[in-house]
């Protein structure tokens, strides 16, 4: 079994997802050893009952997805939602146009209505900048709210706006995080090649749906 499979969310997230493709996913994440599954929330009850409780896979799902710009009490209903129907972890998109539009206040309580969400009910947060889209010192500023919201992962990009994950996209955020706070690479991961390299930078984990490929189990 490939090292980087413990490494890996197997992801599939793709606007046309059906109850198939997440069946198989969930079965290929048993089979080689993947550390999660991403999913739609529609099938969050699904891959729990296909993974079963016991086991160390995680299912992971997305709030906010994947522009960011939902109000606040719609993104905390997405993760009571999504928690209730067996999620371990959130990836919610932060409030990008809030950044942009220097609504800082907006963005500090938009980190701590789905900090406190998922913290509540015991699970994990990890938090989507889309890097490609902000500056450093945006970036620095986000991290350090959710520095201040226990935010216990930050995540590279939703994947889905042009700018894949790249090395110095992770080194940059780890080096604006709290300590402690780990890294999620997503996006444009198709290779092993890239894979390494952003652990080698620093990731703690992957998002990419290009799973089999990486670990050299692609038919």
């Amino acid at each position: 079994m490939s090292e980087l499979a413990q490494f890996i969310e197997h992801t599939i997230l793709k606007p046309d997802t059906t109850l198939t493709d997440v069946r198989r996913v969930c079965e290929e994440a048993k089979k080689y050893g993947f550390a999660g599954v991403c999913i739609p929330p529609l099938y969050v009850r699904e891959a729990r009952r296909i993974l079963g409780d016991g086991t160390r896979i995680r299912v992971a799902t997305v709030v906010g997805f994947p522009m960011g710009y939902s109000a606040i009490p719609a993104k905390s209903e997405e993760i009571k939602r999504a928690l209730e129907e067996g999620a371990d972890d959130i990836d919610a998109v932060i409030n990008i146009s809030a950044v942009k539009s220097d609504n800082w206040n907006h963005v500090k309580h938009d980190i701590e209505g789905v900090a406190l969400a998922t913290h509540m009910r015991g699970r994990t947060l990890k938090l989507i900048l889309e890097c490609g889209l902000l500056t450093d010192d945006e970036i620095k500023k986000i991290c350090e709210l959710a520095a201040e919201a226990r935010v216990a992962w930050l995540k590279t990009g939703t994947g889905f706006h042009g700018f894949p994950a790249t090395p110095e996209m992770v080194r940059h955020l780890r080096r604006a995080a709290s300590n402690g706070i780990k890294i999620k690479a997503a996006g444009g991961i198709r290779t092993t090649e890239i894979a390494k390299a952003l652990i080698e930078a620093g990731a703690d984990r992957l998002g990419t749906s290009a799973s089999l490929d990486i670990i050299g189990m692609a038919k």
